[in-house]
């Protein structure tokens, strides 16, 4: 959740040896002790809102599909007599939808996963446009100009496929901001231990755009000692019962969370139980900070096994970043020399003190920089700070004021839209700093740092990064720090792109800087 989700695992078979007794109750096995009997339930046959998803998907493919090659046809593509285009149409449109179909693009469990959405639409685009060119050869035979099923196979699918790309990302779009406001949630039932349940919701809380909604819990022996609720959750029902309470209540999802005292054969019987049912079993792989995308399931003799390859902080896809980051910020400095200039008067003018403030910041693998920034506080800011920490703002290591008494006029403004770091772009030339990445911290956070928070160091610090578009100074420590492992697990040129998209509009409102 803020966070990634659980990672789904599946329910390893039964093995040989005798079984080793587990002091903790497992998940269908009652302990000694009276419990209230479960009350039969008929299993709902209503179609869930992830079906309802997929209908939607596909309807709004075919849409695509139609209004593409309609204006293919409309255009001229494709052939000079309209009966052929309009064949060439025809057989392009049923192709594509073939192509999405053979796939399973539309499948339940696979709407909403949007890295898998995307290659079984990558897989359609290929095998679409594969059928029409090998068509076109075996009609036509092999020609040194163009035929019209080539047209449709190397200019018209691609075209389409992007355009259905462009529809999901919409899509997404679309569902994350109704989630972020509380509608169309998919309610989760959280089994396990109440700690383990209270991370489930709070991360759940924190990441809205995911779609998850705890609305239920399930803990050990609950019918008999167990809370009333979890982080404000009703407890429903004792663990062991947590199929019939998922469907009595109506939840979509049955999340078994880590240390639910689950073995492989109780785990089995679970997913048994709401095998022909609406609701998706998750199991809870129990691993923090640790991304969906870099983990991976593997087999071994029906014991499925979670690979964690070595984290990649090298090779051509790092040179490539660096690259970017150096000749994007050179031109940068270029093209804002003229208000570069009027900021260092400003500055200077302002109090008359310099125009630049040095500190020395710690960089990747520890290696200490001195970073750059336009000075917004009085002269003397670091010594008058001993006396400020009865009014700390900050969480953790960070020192933070809503209204730093410290801060000049020119530099309230400069903080404001974070023309205060536009220096820094020397230190990204010069290679000490990236231009997306984890923020710089300062020797003394350093020394506090946990193994965990040590884990930032793994990258140059960034100019911006997810902290910057998250939230900026709003931020406590523990969630600044979550989101920049995220960018350390999930580090590509991609997200560098869409975090410098976003920290452009997250500067020009001026969100949560101070």
């Amino acid at each position: 959740m803020s966070s990634q989700h659980p990672l789904v695992v599946a329910a390893a078979p039964d093995q040989t040896a005798p079984p080793v007794p587990r002091p903790r109750e497992t998940l269908l096995r009652r302990p000694p002790g009276p419990t209230p009997p479960v009350t039969p339930v008929s299993r709902p046959h209503r179609p869930i809102r992830r079906a309802s998803r997929a209908s939607r998907t596909a309807a709004a493919d075919l849409a695509t599909i139609l209004l593409t090659v309609t204006g293919a046809v409309a255009s001229g593509i494709g052939g000079a007599q309209p009966a052929d285009r309009l064949a060439g149409a025809v057989t392009t449109a049923v192709a594509l939808v073939g192509a999405l179909a053979l796939v399973r693009s539309w499948s339940p469990e696979v709407v909403g996963r949007r890295a898998e959405e995307f290659r079984r639409l990558g897989q359609a685009v290929l095998v679409a446009g594969g059928v029409l060119a090998a068509g076109g050869l075996a009609a036509s035979g092999i020609a040194p100009t163009a035929d019209p099923a080539r047209t449709w196979a190397l200019v018209v699918v691609p075209v389409t496929g992007v355009l259905l790309g462009a529809v999901r990302l919409v899509r997404d779009r679309f569902l994350r901001r109704r989630r972020r406001r509380g509608v169309g949630l998919t309610p989760v039932l959280a089994v396990g231990p109440a700690d383990a349940v209270a991370d489930l919701v709070r991360r759940a809380r924190t990441d809205r755009g995911s779609g998850w909604e705890v609305t239920g819990v399930c803990t050990p022996a609950a019918t008999r000692t167990g809370p009333a609720a979890v982080e404000d959750v009703p407890v429903l029902g004792d663990q062991d019962d947590a199929a019939s309470v998922a469907l009595r209540h109506g939840h979509h999802v049955v999340v078994v969370c880590r240390s639910a005292g689950a073995g492989p054969a109780e785990l089995r019987r679970l997913a048994w139980s709401l095998e022909d049912t609406p609701v998706e079993l998750v199991v809870d792989a129990g691993l923090v900070d640790v991304t969906a995308r870099r983990a991976s399931l593997t087999d071994l003799d029906g014991l499925p096994l979670l690979r964690l390859p070595r984290l990649r902080l090298d090779g051509a896809a790092r040179t490539l970043k660096h690259t970017f980051d150096r000749a994007a910020a050179l031109a940068i400095l270029l093209l804002t020399a003229p208000l570069l200039l009027v900021v260092a008067l400003a500055v200077r003018c302002g109090d008359g003190g310099p125009v630049f403030f040095r500190q020395e910041r710690i960089g990747v693998r520890g290696r200490p920089f001195e970073m750059l920034k336009f000075r917004t506080m009085v002269p003397d800011a670091p010594q008058l700070r001993a006396g400020l920490h009865a009014v700390d703002e900050g969480a953790g290591p960070l020192f933070k004021m809503r209204r730093d008494p410290r801060v000049t006029r020119v530099g309230a403004v400069l903080r404001r839209y974070s023309l205060d770091e536009l220096p820094q772009l020397f230190n990204v030339v010069g290679g000490s700093m990236s231009l997306v990445g984890p923020r710089p911290p300062l020797p003394g956070e350093v020394a506090t740092y946990c193994d965990r928070a040590r884990r930032r160091l793994l990258v140059r610090p960034g100019m911006t990064g997810l902290w910057q578009v998250s939230g900026r100074s709003t931020l406590s420590w523990e969630e600044s720090l979550t989101l920049d492992l995220r960018y350390v697990e999930t580090w590509s040129l991609w997200l560098d792109l869409i975090i410098l998209v976003r920290t452009v509009r997250a500067v020009l409102r001026g969100d949560g800087a101070w």
